[in-house]
């Protein structure tokens, strides 16, 4: 009973996050992401146990405004912290990829306080587990996969570096858990509002994303090609990507406006390269780069070098869509680089 108590309280969450993973047809988090993930939301936990006692034992916080409150609070704010960094780091390019990094953290956070659970109390019931495990392990998951869904919804929108997108999505998570603390006592009721609610709320995130990825790769595709047809064949003067950069003449050296051109053009061949790994992952098939990649993104990194940041923030006009852009140079360094 012991055994089958704790695997109750560890593997739905862990099941649960590898539907996600399964549902994920592009293939757009990799494991290595999904280990990461999981250590982030398990070094979350420690911080918030040793913050947590500090509150108690020095600051002599009430237990119940702690749990219902600052914790709450605290806890997500934690499990935040690796988000945010993925979305500003560009690691990830899409409302799903979001969700499931945002997942991973929260489950690598419940695995750490069941864990603790596991050896402080000496009831191995079986129904107490299996709330831990339906229950609380999966809320951490679900909270830190809605602040992700919202965070890069709106960054999307306003761009990564905007420090109020992270707001909204903090204070969800947080009000859902500081309820579900709420409801401690209801542990199997709260348990079974989270399986009733969270597969319909992940499979509306996934099929309004898995929408959004195939129209962007339809019209990313088009809009790619064309841009660089006209690069390779010198017709890009009277396009609005030549009245664009014959404007920057007059505040760039010409040889760095035709370094940025160079830019545009290896930008544009890996951004098709990547946008037909994609296509080929939800055919079923992997395809590894080949050394030309690795080639680009080396010419890539010396050209944003030699055009420096000033060049590179005034080129982001002419990049499609930015930070998908990014996104997509980060995917295909990730591939090179386990190649």
């Amino acid at each position: 009973m012991p055994f089958a108590s704790l695997a109750a309280g560890f593997l739905p969450v862990l099941l649960f996050l590898a539907a996600l993973h399964f549902m994920d047809s592009y293939k757009l988090v990799q494991r290595r992401a999904l280990l990461e993930s999981l250590v982030a939301g398990a070094l979350a936990a420690g911080i918030a146990y040793v913050s947590n006692r500090v509150l108690l034992d020095m600051a002599h916080v009430d237990r119940h405004l702690l749990g219902r409150l600052l914790a709450p609070l605290l806890e997500e704010s934690l499990k935040a912290v690796f988000v945010v960094w993925l979305i500003r780091k560009d690691q990830v390019g899409f409302l799903v990829d979001a969700a499931i990094c945002g997942f991973a953290v929260g489950t690598g956070f419940g695995l750490i306080e069941n864990l603790y659970y596991a050896g402080a109390l000496r009831d191995l019931s079986l129904p107490l587990w299996l709330a831990r495990g339906l229950g609380t392990a999966v809320m951490h998951g679900s909270t830190t996969a809605m602040f992700a869904i919202v965070t890069q919804g709106l960054a999307e929108r306003h761009g990564a570096g905007q420090r109020r997108i992270l707001l909204p999505g903090l204070l969800l998570a947080s009000s859902v858990h500081a309820l579900f603390n709420l409801l401690a006592g209801r542990t199997l009721v709260t348990a079974a509002m989270l399986i009733a609610v969270l597969p319909l709320l992940l499979a509306a995130v996934f099929e309004r994303s898995e929408r959004a990825t195939r129209d962007w790769l339809g019209r990313g595709l088009d809009g790619d090609v064309e841009t660089l047809e006209q690069i390779l064949d010198g017709e890009v003067e009277g396009t609005r990507i030549g009245h664009y950069l014959e404007s920057l003449k007059s505040r760039f050296p010409g040889a760095v406006v035709a370094d940025m051109l160079c830019l545009l053009r290896i930008h544009l061949e890996l951004s098709l390269r990547a946008k037909g790994m994609l296509i080929a992952r939800a055919a079923g098939v992997e395809v590894a780069p080949d050394e030309s990649v690795l080639a680009n993104l080396e010419e890539l990194h010396y050209l944003e070098r030699a055009i420096g940041p000033t060049g590179v923030l005034a080129m982001m006009p002419l990049r499609r869509e930015s930070r998908r852009g990014l996104w997509q140079v980060m995917l295909l360094s990730r591939r090179a680089g386990n190649t």
